[in-house]
């Protein structure tokens, strides 16, 4: 018997569908060994050598892993591709007692019949270089982050974390909010006409007596309304058109920074949500494997998707392509993203596949059969109309052959313009002037950070994802109401404290010299312990000296106020944290009273009120890990929490005290049984099952209690202050 052992129990599932009898698939359930939590895990006097040890969560699949390879002939190793891969392998037979030289290690792109059958036909050995460009990731950032992450909370904030790669990430997003916070708007205004040949079309003013308009040329609505004066007394006549073949070239297929990207904005997805459902696809066999940075395709990927397209639009729809890999160093994998099967339209999966499955798989899908199409051809057209010393432009496309647009569709961003001659007499409609400011520039949505972090070569594939969840889960970003990244107080103090003290841990050429370092111990060019050391003993001199030279008063000052504290009657001052800034008396540590900004001191009845429920609940113990619970007011009133916070984050309803606990009134439509309540989360408040967690239907939006005319779905209040359907694929509004 053949034990194959992968990293996933779905990978499993699937794999298992296309071997008999003679082989036995287990999953390791990830990594079966890591680095400690409770130390650093790295002996920095002896070549920093990692002690590696099994984590508690891991141990029930090392015992069985270690009775099933008992029971096996072969044993063969089939983690994912990626140095990740390789590195859960090498630890798989550290643990099975299996030498690296003697390993049987299997790697593919997909999980179908004939790629796992090659696979197991060319069995290698373990990659030793692979393992340790993995090896020293793991290292350098687990000094850089036991090291740092202790230095941030003595000098600012309990809590904190700081990593390569992620302070990096930090810094352009708060970059980017300083430059938001100093833009001055500059006033403009544009006229643009609409004029009619045989239909109507616009056209936008682009020179006065023969001196071209930049964007910032008009500067007043004085100006802009003699101009409208002007233009409407003047005869407009077509003074040339222009016509040629424009050109929109077919899409390449996806790589992981373009998927993450496209399903940002298609989607609204963020990078970890499109990685979490694509990782998904591929365990069941749907799709290849998704964290490359390559854009090749295999041949029987192109011969599959040139036969599909002949067969269904044509021989003219058909255009092989193959793709030639722009990325430096792109390492991670040999494919792009695709189906393992051209042929399995979206509308083929299984009915056990959910929506968000699908959404993605339809990206992917259409995606790579249209990097197989030819390019989209227009008839671009450009008419340059004169009236008296004015001229303007009117361009516009006509569509002559969709090619790939027949399949992935993608907006041309011009629209169409009727055909005009030279000389032609024009009918002026109208002359509008629309006012308009510069504006600053964007936040980082997930796709901006992705595509800025890929360009500045920090990170790989596998990383994009965990960095932004990072920052988010450590309260350094929050979500702003078009999803895209805002900076917290605490990311500013932070990024500036690293920016002027730790320079290179923010330098963008920094970590992407790094990272072109991992690449050279990957292909063996050099040995990955003297790449750390270089590292390691100037940072750590830095941590020392740092640690004796700053005054956490100086980083963090405080703010005083004119509140007292209804504790001791000291006065209260106003303080930054990990979750922003916060009342706290001064007289602290003699009295460690703090309450959020805003929130009105407790009147005598509402202290006694809490006294009364301490007492009542005294001695109530955690559901979760058995620590004491305590009264603590929110929002919505009092409510039993965890003492063992933040490592438990239970918390218990309860009646008394309770403002706003009283539901809706309206019942749950997914479940029957519950009650739509309100509820609070870090993004603000929204409504949600009181039957949760066996019910998680929920909504941004308070539900009205009417239900769609179009889809029977609930109504809800919109963020523009009217009324829409809850369901996200309804447009129904009023």
């Amino acid at each position: 018997m053949k034990l194959i052992i992968v990293e996933s129990p779905t990978k499993a599932k699937t794999i298992s569908k296309f071997l008999g009898s003679d082989y036995k698939i287990e999953s390791s359930f990830g990594h079966i060994r890591d680095l400690p939590k409770s130390t650093l895990g790295i002996d920095v006097e002896k070549n920093f050598e990692p002690k590696y040890v099994i984590p508690t969560k891991a141990r029930k699949a090392v015992t069985i892993l270690k009775e099933a390879a008992k029971k096996a002939d072969e044993i063969v190793l089939a983690s994912d591709e990626d140095r990740e891969g390789e590195a859960i392998a090498w630890h798989l037979a550290e643990v099975l007692n299996i030498k690296p030289q003697a390993a049987q290690r299997i790697v593919f792109h997909e999980i179908t019949k004939d790629a796992i059958l090659k696979a197991l036909e060319t069995p290698r050995h373990l990659d030793e270089n692979l393992f340790n460009a993995q090896q020293a990731r793991r290292v350098l950032d687990r000094l850089v982050g036991y090291e740092l992450s202790p230095l941030l909370w003595k000098k600012v904030a309990r809590g904190l974390s700081a990593g390569r790669v992620q302070s990096v990430a930090l810094k352009l997003i708060v970059e980017r909010e300083r430059e938001i916070k100093a833009f001055q708007p500059i006033d403009y205004w544009k006229i643009k006409e609409i004029l009619k040949a045989k239909e109507e079309f616009t056209a936008e003013l682009a020179a006065i007596n023969n001196e071209t308009l930049d964007k910032l040329s008009i500067k007043s609505q004085e100006e802009a309304d003699n101009i409208k004066t002007e233009l409407e007394n003047l005869e407009h006549t077509v003074q040339s058109v222009e016509t040629k073949i424009a050109t929109k070239k077919a899409p390449t297929p996806f790589k992981t920074s373009t998927l993450q990207q496209t399903a940002n904005r298609r989607l609204g997805w963020s990078a970890k949500q499109t990685m979490v459902v694509a990782q998904k696809l591929y365990e069941k066999g749907f799709i290849t494997y998704m964290r490359t940075d390559s854009l090749n395709l295999s041949e029987k990927f192109l011969a599959e998707a040139d036969k599909y397209l002949i067969k269904n639009f044509g021989k003219e729809y058909s255009s092989p392509k193959h793709y030639k890999t722009k990325a430096k160093g792109a390492q991670e994998a040999h494919e792009a993203i695709r189906p393992t099967e051209a042929t399995r339209e979206p509308s083929k999966l299984k009915t056990g596949t959910d929506a968000n499955e699908k959404k993605l798989y339809e990206l992917i899908w259409s995606r790579s059969i249209a990097s197989q199409m030819p390019d989209a051809l227009f008839d671009s057209s450009k008419a340059i109309i004169t009236a008296g010393q004015y001229e303007l432009i009117a361009q516009g496309l006509i569509l002559k052959f969709d090619g790939f647009l027949k399949i992935y569709s993608e907006s041309t961003g011009e629209s169409e313009l009727p055909v005009l001659t030279d000389g032609e007499k024009l009918t002026l409609v109208e002359v509008k002037t629309e006012a308009n400011s510069t504006k600053p520039p964007a936040r980082y949505s997930d796709a901006t950070l992705v595509k800025e972090l890929e360009k500045n070569e920090i990170g790989r594939p596998s990383t994009y994802a965990p960095t932004i969840a990072t920052l988010e889960n450590r309260n350094y970003i929050e979500r702003a109401e078009d999803k895209r990244l805002k900076p917290t107080d605490i990311a500013f103090i932070v990024n500036d404290l690293l920016v002027e003290h730790f320079p290179d841990i923010v330098n963008l050429e920094f970590t992407a010299k790094m990272e072109k370092k991992f690449d050279k111990i990957a292909d063996g060019k050099i040995s990955w312990q003297p790449v750390i050391a270089k590292f390691y003993e100037p940072f750590h001199q830095n941590i020392e000296d740092k640690t004796k030279e700053l005054n956490k008063a100086d980083i963090m000052p405080e703010e005083r106020t004119q509140e007292l504290c209804d504790k001791c009657e000291s006065p209260m001052v106003i303080k930054i944290g990990r979750f922003g800034k916060f009342l706290a008396c001064s007289n602290f540590p003699a009295c460690k009273n703090t309450r959020q900004i805003g929130e009105k001191k407790a009147s005598p009845e509402e202290t006694e009120e809490l006294k009364a429920l301490n007492e009542k609940y005294k001695g109530e113990r955690c559901s979760k890990c058995d620590h004491p619970m305590m009264i603590k007011t929110g929002r919505f009133g009092a409510f039993l929490a965890c003492s063992a916070y933040p490592k438990c984050k239970n918390i218990k309803n309860i009646q008394e005290g309770q403002k706003n606990i009283v539901g809706t009134g309206i019942k749950c439509p997914a479940c029957e049984k519950g009650e739509i309540t309100p509820k609070k989360s870090r993004f603000g408040i929204f409504y949600a099952c009181s039957n949760y967690p066996d019910c998680k239907n929920a909504y941004w939006g308070k539900p009205t209690g009417e239900k769609c005319p179009d889809c029977e779905a609930l109504l809800i209040e919109n963020k523009k202050g009217g009324i829409s359907c809850s369901s996200k694929t309804c447009k129904f509004t009023k």
